[in-house]
């Protein structure tokens, strides 16, 4: 892989992790189009994954914060505590589509621009919904954080965007937009952070080290983060806006497109 298609794949990553707009779907088609396979797809998928974690936890510096102080709090239950385990029960559903179904869905991540097209429809579908929820201010909740997290282990299928359904499903069950985008990003921090050391234990090291030409992982980290950085800034301002309903025309368009791909 060239330091070009690094610089691509990893603003691709970045710009795509927080838009509506499937991360793993658009890098699919970007590598298809490329016609370029990483020489070590995983360890580049943890270092642009880990770019992408930095920039959320720097987007969200202040409320990790506040979540760490309330943590140790003197109180037994608090905001802060109640709010961390609202995050522990919506990682559950990936958790375990994860650890049980791990080689099905690194089967479906070969190139198979097909489902990527089809899933990248029912994304457009799910945003488009978001279209006529009425005006609500609910919480998050135990029953709504449960679903959410169904919704984020179904968004591991490539084509399905986590933030697209994470933030839409918590749209749908009437919490308010501002409530939703914070909790669909910070929700997807542990996951990634989970999934990236399984990944790295998995991982033959010595031959990472020696068959893996640095920069272009030094390049798709920059690009990933300083895009991701973007991105999520933006993604907020848009849920604030209720534009979701833009992403969703993008999405069954670029759907459409990758079908013809396919064929």
């Amino acid at each position: 892989m060239t330091i070009l298609e690094a610089l691509i794949l990893g603003i691709i990553q970045g710009l795509t992790e927080f838009l509506p707009v499937s991360s793993s779907g658009h890098i699919e088609i970007g590598k298809a189009i490329l016609g370029v396979t990483p020489s070590d797809p995983l360890l580049f998928s943890v270092v642009v994954h880990a770019a992408t974690a930095l920039s959320t936890i720097i987007i969200f510096r202040d409320d990790i914060l506040m979540l760490v102080r309330l943590l140790f709090e003197k109180e037994w239950w608090n905001a802060g505590r109640q709010y961390i385990l609202y995050i522990i029960i919506s990682m559950v559903p990936a958790v375990l589509v994860g650890l049980f179904y791990k080689d099905e869905i690194e089967s479906l991540f070969n190139n198979n621009v097909l489902l990527v097209g089809m899933m990248l429809i029912i994304t457009a579908l799910l945003l488009f919904m978001t279209t006529m929820v009425k005006k609500k201010r609910g919480p998050i909740g135990y029953f709504n954080s449960a679903i959410i997290g169904i919704a984020q282990a179904i968004a591991i299928l490539p084509g399905i965007s986590r933030s697209g359904a994470t933030i839409a499903t918590a749209l749908l069950l009437g919490v308010e937009k501002t409530r939703a985008a914070r909790f669909s990003f910070l929700m997807v921090i542990p996951v990634i952070l989970g999934a990236m050391a399984k990944d790295l234990m998995d991982m033959d090291t010595s031959v990472a080290a020696s068959e893996t030409e640095i920069m272009p992982l030094v390049v798709g980290f920059i690009a990933a983060f300083v895009t991701g950085l973007a991105a999520c800034t933006w993604m907020i301002q848009l849920v604030k806006k209720s534009r979701l309903v833009y992403f969703a025309v993008y999405c069954f368009v670029i759907g459409v497109v990758a079908i013809i791909i396919a064929y």
